[in-house]
């Protein structure tokens, strides 16, 4: 796989919303992150531009508008930010990082619940 962009935690959310609903126009991202933002226009257009420049989305002007998709999936995104946070916090061990949730309690009943299910469908294959 190839190397991603790096993205802000600030671009990511703008990503989010693209990914959702692309493929989208300025105005379209603009109105669902001032809901969830306190962001104005001209910051959202700004993180618009950088994504743009960085090729983590591409436009095309539609009449007036700009409309955004994205170049990257979010799929590929996340794998590539869990491989880092992985490798930069806990040495590519995966073990090492469950384990560390699991003696400060950061997991709850549920959680390791669903951990079991998931490495026993795992170990299956």
């Amino acid at each position: 796989m190839k190397k991603l962009p790096q993205i802000s935690e600030a671009e990511y959310e703008v990503m989010k919303v693209i990914w959702k609903y692309a493929p989208i126009n300025t105005n379209e991202i603009t109105d669902k992150l001032l809901q969830c933002t306190d962001w104005s226009p001209k910051t959202i257009h700004t993180l618009i531009k950088r994504l743009a420049g960085k090729g983590a989305i591409t436009y095309e002007k539609q009449s007036r508008v700009f409309v955004y998709t994205p170049l990257i999936q979010e799929q590929d995104y996340l794998k590539q930010e869990s491989d880092s946070f992985l490798n930069r916090y806990f040495n590519g061990n995966i073990s090492a990082m469950v384990s560390a949730y699991l003696e400060d309690d950061e997991l709850s009943k549920s959680d390791i619940e669903e951990l079991r299910t998931l490495l026993s469908r795992k170990g299956g294959e």
